[in-house]
């Protein structure tokens, strides 16, 4: 290959054909070469995104220990939880715990119980507050305002405050002891805040897409659930599952309300499990407490799909 012709009368060396470029390197303190120096592993950046992951590992830890605690206990013997001696690993566990909770009749009426008040709570609240929620969103009425700072003044109400109210109107009623009493107080305690959050994601859609549904010659009505609907899944998922958190875990006013023992709520079952025994075995009780969280945990595998998926459904092409 030929060396580069001298330059003459002081101009640039000529290359000859086909010669490869020479890389040019950024000049420094321009953006090409501070990209570069971020991209160099071992910066600061990349130490702090390290520790803040190991703090985040540790949190995760701290908040799952009680639940493996409960889990695990389920599995050993009363005598072995009473030890001084923590067993952190049941190898040799056992399902007498699990057994005696199955074999005891009135855990089987307490989880009907609770499975229809739950379920009949949800679909009452998530409808009773959608239809608020879209009420207070897309339209404008006289007392719009008054009704959305009752909303946030019921919140402030201690839920103890109305205990006494709420079981003489329930016992006027003949409603004390009774499924649809129970699911009554529920609903009234879950809708106002329900409403709150569902009215933060119907708000958070634009209007303009509806518009646009109609313009293509969408009503009204097949504009909002075929455009906007879809796009309020993950809200009502969101809603849904505060619904029944707080619906399955209640205790309180159940323990008002649901006095005779065969009609009791799971939370108040597993208060007389404890109680049954001078001695508390607590094998049975952790448990039974698996158990109660056990249709929880479903629950939310269940719906955890549908949440993701609501975020990219309904939106319009173009």
């Amino acid at each position: 290959m030929s060396a580069p012709t001298a330059p003459m009368n002081g101009g640039p060396a000529t290359r000859p054909a086909g010669a490869p470029q020479p890389a040019e390197l950024p000049a420094p303190g321009t953006a090409p070469a501070a990209a570069a120096l971020q991209r160099r592993p071992g910066g600061r950046g990349s130490v702090a995104r390290h520790l803040l992951g190991l703090l985040a590992v540790v949190i995760a830890l701290v908040w799952v220990f009680p639940i493996y605690w409960m889990i695990s206990s389920s599995f050993l013997p009363t005598n072995r939880l009473r030890t001084p001696t923590p067993t952190f690993f049941p190898v040799d566990g056992t399902l007498a715990n699990f057994r005696a909770v199955f074999s005891d009749p009135t855990f089987a009426a307490s989880f009907r119980v609770s499975i229809v008040v739950t379920g009949i709570t949800l679909v009452a609240a998530i409808l009773f507050a959608f239809l608020a929620a879209l009420a207070v969103s897309r339209f404008r009425f006289r007392g719009r305002k008054s009704f959305i700072v009752a909303v946030l003044v019921v919140q402030m109400i201690p839920a103890e405050g109305l205990f006494i109210s709420q079981y003489q109107m329930l016992d006027s009623w003949g409603l004390v002891n009774h499924v649809l009493g129970l699911t009554l107080v529920y609903v009234a305690a879950i809708v106002p805040f329900t409403i709150w959050m569902l009215r933060g994601f119907v708000t958070g859609i634009p209007i303009e897409l509806e518009e646009a549904g109609m313009v293509d010659g969408l009503s009204r009505t097949g504009a909002f659930f075929r455009i906007t609907f879809p796009l309020l899944a993950p809200g009502l998922v969101a809603s849904g599952v505060y619904g029944f958190l707080q619906a399955w875990n209640e205790y309180t006013l159940a323990l008002v309300v649901m006095t005779d023992p065969s009609k009791r709520t799971l939370p108040l079952w597993l208060q007389g499990l404890v109680e049954a025994n001078r001695a508390t075995d607590w094998g049975v009780v952790m448990a039974g407490a698996t158990m109660i969280a056990v249709p929880v945990i479903v629950f939310f595998l269940f719906v955890q799909h549908r949440m993701t998926s609501g975020l990219v459904a309904g939106a319009v092409k173009g």
